[in-house]
């Protein structure tokens, strides 16, 4: 059976002597060593000034909307996974959706710009799939229109644009570490400004609005624990070999698909320091989709439509907004399977299913 992911796991024995160490302190939480070390470490590995740990990337953007003080409009992307449009509804501000580029499947800088109105106060985009936004045009936008922007980076840790990394741009950038993630701990997310003043309001509202035992403001719980913390500590060191095996993953993947030249993928700039999170591919409609992800199903290798459906299509939004682009896209893309440890007679084999499926159905 081959998931469409696998989750990393360090050596047994380096976590057991984290874990032996929690024991001793009997401090599992509210800002730990474990936790204050990890956050050095990220801040180093990731080059940022200010870096808050979280207990997931969910609640990371949450957290991001009300430090930026933002409550009206926001415009997003709905080609992103859930999370990033259910924290605006969430937080109940109006949702606002800009179509993509066909090319990176990030939010268009020119869909965005038409969308503006009095009542914007940010813009809310996802590097997807870890190619980076279009960042210089959605900064020189939210500069005109004083709007504050937000990435969701879920998909970035890992990924440099122009010699620094993907998640120092904007004025908050958030990150997930769940367990599907290259680098995780087990649940996990992390806010990341280079706003001082900004900081400080995240440092208060994902504690409950208190430094010891003194109320300062509003908050909410959104730290996490030494366990996480360790977990994060024992998989940092070997995020290079990661990414480095999965770029060998889906060297192997390009050459045995993409030549045939029935299906595509996004291109990854050439300036771009990749971490190759995700192989996904796009068919030329979706019953070609369809037909490869039964045929792989059948032989107990499992896909996943990621982003699907294109959010906003969802019964639950408020009303509907054409997005013609991210709509097309979502309805043919999969993602196949992409691990560490995939052997690369495991990617043959998947190739081997993909094109000659593609080939019944073109």
């Amino acid at each position: 059976m081959i998931h469409v992911t696998k989750t990393f796991l360090p050596p047994l024995e380096t976590y057991q002597a984290y874990i032996q160490g929690i024991w001793e302190r009997v401090q599992l939480t509210n800002s730990g060593p474990l936790c204050l070390e990890l956050e050095r470490q990220l801040k180093a590995y990731l080059g940022v000034k200010h870096l808050f740990f979280c207990s997931n990337g969910t609640v990371a953007i949450q957290v991001a909307l009300k430090a930026l003080d933002v409550s009206k409009a926001v415009i997003t992307t709905p080609f992103s996974y859930c999370a990033t449009s259910h924290v605006v509804l969430w937080e109940n501000a109006d949702m606002i959706f800009a179509d993509v580029d066909p090319g990176s499947l990030c939010i268009d800088p020119e869909q965005v710009e038409a969308r503006i109105t009095p009542q914007t106060q940010a813009i809310l985009a996802t590097h997807v799939y870890g190619i980076p936004c279009a960042v210089d045009a959605l900064a020189d936008i939210a500069r005109r229109h004083s709007l504050k922007l937000i990435y969701d980076g879920a998909h970035a840790f890992g990924v440099n644009l122009n010699g620094r990394s993907l998640l120092s741009y904007g004025d908050v950038s958030t990150c997930s570490f769940h367990a599907t993630k290259l680098f995780h701990t087990v649940e996990g997310g992390a806010i990341i400004t280079n706003d001082d003043e900004v900081a400080a309001k995240i440092k208060l509202y994902r504690s409950f609005g208190h430094v010891g035992d003194d109320y300062f403001s509003i908050g909410i719980n959104a730290k996490n624990s030494e366990f996480h913390a360790a977990m994060g500590l024992c998989n940092l060191p070997f995020v290079p070999e990661i990414i480095e095996r999965r770029r060998a993953v889906c060297a192997q993947y390009d050459a045995l698909l993409l030549e045939e030249g029935v299906m595509t993928r996004p291109e990854i700039p050439a300036e771009l320091d990749y971490n190759f999170a995700y192989y996904p591919v796009f068919f030329s409609n979706e019953a070609q989709m369809q037909a490869v992800r039964d045929a792989l199903s059948e032989q107990e290798i499992f896909t996943r439509r990621y982003f699907y459906p294109s959010l906003n299509t969802l019964d639950f939004m408020p009303d509907y907004q054409a997005c013609p682009v991210s709509e097309d896209m979502a309805s043919r893309v999969l993602c196949l399977p992409l691990y560490h440890d995939l052997s690369t007679d495991d990617v043959d084999r998947i190739a081997r299913i993909v094109l000659e499926t593609v080939k019944q159905y073109a």
